[in-house]
């Protein structure tokens, strides 16, 4: 057995231990503390938790209230076999000595005696700030890198179909070119999707925008929005095709604005008609018709303008940005709006977007141009 001087060397190697321990977490940048099991009471705080949240031991007992009275139920499952509760980390608010909450990370561990029995959790406090800042700054990076690219190509893409479109008289070698730039926005398109892909845009809290629409499930949605404004408005879908490429929120906002437009410049009783279909000239044209007024002819071309409001705009609240931001959503797209005074009566708005035989498929053809190798 061994002697009174070997349990006492023992007992001071020990405290020895300890002390170095304590030492060093006193020393570290993290907040460490330490809560007795028995007592369920603050024994022990480093001192990293006065310069970092301004608490001392003393002042901070009553904040260590909330952790000693989550221990009594984690002990208990603890000792019915959950070791999962052995240790823990969780993300909390805690308030800081003058006032203002703390983003924080607690992580805890159970002490174990030599029988395996629980007599204190030992944690940490680490403070969140600046890890929440840089998540939030690459937030924000992302966010900035798929406006400033998708918008510039989303607009090169709306012109090239235009142009592959409309451009039938056009020679061979022309039209091959357009092919090479539809595919170079393609590979670029594909670049931004393999570097923002779901997973990564999960990670930074924002999910990727869908880059087609259902154009007859999209006037159904915009007409039902429009009624809980105006009793009748008429839909008219003929032959659309089942998608299109577009910014399906940028689309969608153009439509509202011309429904808008129309519901606050026509008597409370006039029906509106929003008509969908394929264009003569290809693309797909919305037409949204009201039974108002009309627009003053000479007014017709300048009514696009920024801050431009109509000569009968007097008492009708609006800024005219409106149809100058519906115009430029067209503009992006490679489509056009027009305005035209219809012989009974009312103004006719006309949207019209180029639309591609298959959306979201690249045109250019396999040894296109010579100078376009196949990826």
């Amino acid at each position: 057995m061994a002697t009174v001087a070997e349990l006492e060397s023992a007992l001071r190697q020990s405290q020895q231990e300890a002390a170095r321990y304590r030492q060093l977490l006193d020393h570290s940048g993290e907040v460490s503390w330490m809560i007795d099991c028995a007592s369920g009471e603050l024994e022990w705080l480093s001192h990293a938790a006065e310069t970092q949240f301004g608490y001392t031991l003393d002042t901070a007992r009553a904040l260590a209230w909330d952790l000693a009275q989550e221990l009594a139920p984690r002990l208990d499952r603890y000792e019915s076999g959950d070791l999962s509760r052995r240790r823990l980390v969780r993300e909390t608010k805690l308030p800081h000595a003058d006032g203002h909450t703390v983003p924080v990370e607690i992580e805890s561990t159970l002490m174990l005696d030599a029988d395996g029995v629980p007599v204190s959790v030992l944690g940490v406090v680490r403070d969140l700030t600046e890890r929440r800042a840089l998540a939030d700054q690459q937030k924000k990076f992302a966010s900035m890198l798929s406006h400033e690219f998708r918008t510039p190509l989303s607009t090169i893409d709306g012109a090239v179909q235009r142009l592959e479109m409309t451009g039938t008289h056009h020679d061979e070698g022309t039209r091959k070119r357009y092919r090479k730039i539809q595919a170079a926005v393609d590979r670029m398109l594909a670049m931004l999707d393999e570097y923002l892909s779901p997973e990564r845009m999960a990670s930074i809290g924002r999910a990727r925008q869908p880059d087609e629409i259902s154009p007859a499930n999209l006037l159904e949605a915009t007409a039902e929005v429009a009624r809980t404004r105006r009793a009748r408005v008429d839909l008219h879908i003929e032959a659309l095709p089942q998608w299109m490429r577009c910014d399906p929120a940028g689309i969608r906002l153009c439509l509202e604005i011309l429904l808008d437009n129309a519901i606050k410049y026509t008597p409370a009783d006039a029906p509106l008609e929003l008509t969908g279909k394929m264009a003569v000239e290809g693309g797909v044209e919305f037409l949204v018709r009201d039974h108002g007024a009309g627009v003053l002819e000479a007014e017709l071309e300048t009514i696009f303008g920024r801050g431009t409001r109509g000569s009968n705009a007097a008492g009708v609240a609006g800024s005219g940005l409106g149809l100058y931001m519906a115009r430029s959503i067209a503009d992006v797209h490679g489509g056009t709006i027009t305005v035209r005074n219809v012989s009974e009566s009312g103004a006719e708005f006309r949207f019209w977007l180029p639309v591609t035989a298959k959306p979201g498929k690249s045109l250019a053809r396999v040894g296109s141009n010579s100078d376009n190798p196949p990826m």
